[in-house]
């Protein structure tokens, strides 16, 4: 059944002393207060919004909240325009022009990586006509052109039920005295907090020419402090923007600390690429060198790391995504039993639900491939082994925009890890759950 009201006092400032009453159905009225915003008339709109009664209609309430927001975002109250946007993605994930508006709010506000977001999710979707797709092409490049600075900080809880990745068990070699039988380190849980904060910066040299500086400052505090880790890194180099990619090149350098003890520092180059093939796929690869210099083993681990990843960005729609990475690691260490190749490759799947959640699952596997052989305990005699590592882990992380505390949400991260190897000692498997609060996209 249709519903019916009656507006009067947007008639009166319409028709002056002709004023006469006038009965509109709900989407009537709804295409007069649209035409009114998309003209400027703000107060009469907002009469009719504010006026109009609950139609229980679900697609006309959107609507009307959407230009409600319009409005906001119009008269240049973006964070009142910004809360309505959030509001209904918390609970209409799919919509993808209140996604892109939300990222034009953001992008006034010089959010960039926030703005990107949203940007990436709406070119999927299917509520956009081409000539709104191809204007979010270009928003992407005024994004890539001004994201001039951005800082990230997070923080949160991290029981690991196996933190030293321990194999625990019973360890025998036969000697000429018999057999001689020693217990293994047994899996050891901590709680920690963790930690970290990041920043970058450009400077504008020219139209598509950068010089873009980051920092980046990592930590886990354990309740077991020889296990606390600390990790700091910086880079800065040249950064070339277009309209489809960009590519940054720059020096690197990092210094970690384990157990509060110096453990490693390195300095290197690395090549950041990335690019959109079209409004639905993207990809990036990612290249590193890094010279290592161990503090305690440098006569045994110091030496080069070179790195290749390789990441491809897939969104179906305005709420869900796939990212397929795969990469190659080369650990060219002092001692040759040490060096390593590491391909890798996971699949990761995240969602925009419902009710402001977001899901993220993401199954990674990666090996290990040793260059020499080592000494080794098996079959309880000790022998000469090339050692070979098979590692899986599957990781799920759920976040609610619902509970925003100044701009930041919860999330929760519980992952599993199982490392086989064809040394024993060195299998382990592990469960770790982190509490973060992060910054809410």
């Amino acid at each position: 059944m249709r519903r019916f009201f009656t507006i009067l006092f947007v008639c009166i400032i319409a028709l002056g002393a002709d004023a006469r009453e006038v009965t509109m159905t709900a989407t009537q009225a709804m295409h007069a207060a649209a035409d009114m915003v998309r003209r400027g008339d703000f107060d009469n709109a907002t009469q009719i919004l504010s006026h109009m009664p609950d139609t229980g209609n679900p697609a006309l309430e959107i609507e009307r909240k959407f230009l409600v927001a319009q409005i906001a975002q119009k008269k240049g109250d973006i964070n009142d325009a910004i809360k309505i946007y959030q509001n209904l993605l918390d609970e209409n994930p799919g919509l993808a022009r209140v996604r892109f508006e939300l990222a034009v709010c953001y992008m006034h506000q010089k959010k960039w990586r926030r703005a990107d977001y949203h940007l990436r999710l709406a070119m999927a979707g299917r509520d956009l006509d081409d000539d709104a797709r191809r204007l979010m092409n270009y928003y992407r490049y005024v994004v890539r052109k001004n994201k001039n600075w951005n800082i990230w900080f997070n923080f949160g809880a991290a029981p690991d039920n196996n933190i030293n990745n321990a194999a625990s068990g019973e360890e025998c070699v036969m000697t000429i005295f018999g057999l001689m039988c020693r217990t293994l380190d047994a899996p050891e849980s901590a709680v920690g907090a963790n930690l970290s904060i990041g920043a970058d910066y450009e400077f504008k040299l020219s139209e598509h020419w950068r010089w873009k500086s980051d920092a980046n400052i990592y930590s886990n505090i354990y309740d077991k402090h020889d296990y606390d880790d600390l990790y700091l890194s910086v880079s800065s180099g040249p950064r070339y923007v277009w309209g489809r990619g960009d590519v940054w090149v720059g020096a690197v350098a990092a210094r970690r600390w384990y157990g509060w003890e110096r453990y490693n520092w390195a300095a290197g180059l690395r090549m950041d690429t990335n690019y959109d093939f079209s409004r639905r796929l993207s990809a990036g690869l990612y290249l590193r060198f890094m010279e290592n210099t161990y503090d305690e083993f440098d006569d045994l681990l110091s030496g080069q790391t070179y790195s290749a990843n390789m990441r491809l960005l897939y969104s179906f729609n305005a709420r869900v995504y796939i990212v397929m990475r795969t990469g190659i690691t080369r650990e060219a260490a002092s001692r040759a039993m040490y060096s390593y190749w590491q391909p890798s490759a996971a699949v990761g799947l995240g969602m925009e639900l419902p009710w402001g959640f977001h899901v993220y699952a993401e199954p990674g596997i990666y090996w290990s491939l040793y260059d020499a052989p080592r000494w080794a305990v098996k079959n309880n005699i000790m022998t000469r082994i090339t050692e070979n590592d098979f590692t899986r882990r599957y990781s799920v992380s759920v976040s609610n925009n619902k509970l925003d505390l100044w701009g930041f949400v919860p999330a929760i991260t519980v992952s599993y890890t199982r490392r086989e190897s064809n040394i024993w000692q060195r299998e382990f498997d592990k469960t770790a759950i982190e509490f973060i609060m992060q910054q809410r996209f």
